[in-house]
């Protein structure tokens, strides 16, 4: 049986997590579940994370943070506003007040200072734009660009300001905390604009000794300039599409997209493609051929994973949704070829890095049917993901924690093992262990990279074998 390896991300909301739902979607294909902490509190985000475990614990839980985001407030009536084509809108900074057709607010206090005369206000993920003529110390004098209705609650983008927002809101550090209390995987940060964003969640980690890692969430133009020194800090990256389309013209996000996959890949950080991916399987039971060319595309570019957002969420066709991207995966992936000419950068264990690239490029010369490999921080694993072999990796972690982070890397599947004395009792129990759940046949090429110096030591050997030939129970023989 073909293993998927493009991993799944689900966005789950609290009004559909029960058990029965979870389950078809982790059989269908999913690998990671999802919170979107915009829409939820923890009150309510713990009964996802409860049905999650009971279904398996190797899927990895993401919670989004909002991060330095901005919005308009609530509306007076509750229903919005007409605009017409060079109507004039007062904005001001507000967050405790109400918006009104006289003067609409938005949930930064020093927004009149932050943006300049000039810029352009885009309301609601840029259905509405508004052109800034003048400003007082109050407000802004603004000039509607199209016509539409403005509503409250939603997103203010300004891609020609420079928005001193705080990186991490007070409602991030409360969501924070409770990821860390409740042992969750990932943090994904949202609107990450600079290197420093990431440090202050990171401060809070540190300060909980926890072991989370952070997904930079690029949604901006000054995410994509500052990318490089995002990923010093960043255990990987999320192509956020929707707000990045907002600020940037719709033409240039494919590029982008190529460029930060490309980055991703060889600094052996998971990267994952989202927005809108399948976005009328929200209504319909089947995709477009435009939808199912943009999840091939991105599979054709080695992304590590794929995000469904609304489709898993709220939609009624959420397994549906999942099952396609697994059957999309499962068509394109044996149609690629490894990334053997890949160069990594930023290698801190030389060893397992050059291993990491023989034992993938031995794949392509030899049937090799999997790689079986020890882990104790997951490093290793992504390793070899990073150069995207054609075969399954199968990684014996001692971590449980690092069993669900490689739940986000590209073709590696794991389980749990009490760490072993010798290479010999790794390689006779990990092969047996694969052996007993079919993952590959006795007769099977496989090829093995793990540690010669105890489960700490990284990866210090590669042994290509017939799986038969690995192990030395008589039953075998």
């Amino acid at each position: 049986m073909y293993l998927k390896k493009t991993k799944i991300v689900a966005t789950i909301s609290d009004k559909h997590c029960d058990v029965d739902f979870l389950q078809s979607l982790y059989d269908a294909g999913m690998n990671v579940v999802r919170l979107n902490t915009a829409h939820q509190d923890t009150s309510t985000a713990i009964k996802i994370v409860e049905n999650v475990r009971k279904v398996s614990d190797k899927i990895a839980i993401l919670i989004d943070t909002k991060g330095p985001e901005m919005r308009t407030t609530a509306m007076e009536n509750g229903v919005g506003f007409e605009v017409k084509i060079d109507d004039m809108i007062f904005v001001a900074g507000c967050p405790e007040k109400l918006s009104t057709r006289e003067m609409l607010c938005i949930n930064y206090v020093n927004f009149v200072h932050d943006v300049p005369v000039g810029a352009k206000l885009l309301i609601d993920d840029g259905d509405i734009a508004l052109q800034v003529i003048e400003k007082t110390e109050t407000h802004l004098v603004c000039k509607a660009l199209d016509a539409g209705r403005i509503n409250g609650r939603k997103s203010v983008n300004v891609p020609d300001g420079n928005i001193n927002l705080p990186a991490v809101s007070e409602k991030d550090k409360q969501f924070i905390h409770w990821a860390i209390d409740n042992d969750l995987d990932f943090i994904a940060h949202s609107f990450v604009r600079s290197k420093n964003d990431l440090l202050e969640v990171q401060k809070i980690l540190d300060e909980r000794k926890s072991h989370l890692k952070i997904i930079a969430k690029i949604e901006n133009q000054e995410g994509i300039d500052n990318i490089d020194e995002i990923l010093d800090a960043a255990y990987g990256v999320m192509i956020a599409r929707g707000d990045l389309g907002v600020e940037i013209a719709a033409e240039k996000i494919p590029i982008i997209q190529r460029l930060l996959m490309a980055k991703c890949q060889a600094r052996k950080k998971p990267v994952i493609v989202a927005t809108q991916m399948l976005q009328s399987m929200i209504e319909h039971p089947r995709p477009t051929r435009a939808e199912v060319s943009d999840v091939a595309n991105a599979i054709f570019q080695r992304t590590d994973a794929i995000m469904l957002s609304g489709e898993t969420a709220y939609g009624p066709y959420a397994t549906e949704a999942v099952r396609t991207m697994t059957n999309v995966a499962q068509e394109i992936e044996q149609q690629l070829q490894p990334f053997v000419d890949l160069e990594l950068i930023d290698v801190t264990e030389e060893v397992a890095a050059t291993l990491a690239k023989m034992v993938v490029r031995s794949s392509i010369q030899l049937p090799i049917k999997a790689v079986v490999l020890d882990t104790t921080t997951g490093r290793t694993g992504r390793y070899v993901a990073a150069f995207r072999p054609h075969i399954p990796i199968f990684a014996k972690c001692y971590r449980s924690h690092v069993m669900r982070e490689l739940a986000l890397s590209y073709g590696v599947y794991c389980n749990i093992m009490e760490p072993r004395k010798t290479k010999d009792d790794f390689v006779k129990i990990a092969i047996n262990s694969l052996l007993s759940q079919n993952c590959f046949q006795k007769n099977d090429l496989i090829a093995v990279l793990a540690g010669s110096f105890g489960p700490t030591a990284g990866a210090t050997f590669m042994e290509i074998c017939n799986a038969e030939k690995l192990v030395l129970d008589s039953h075998l023989k």
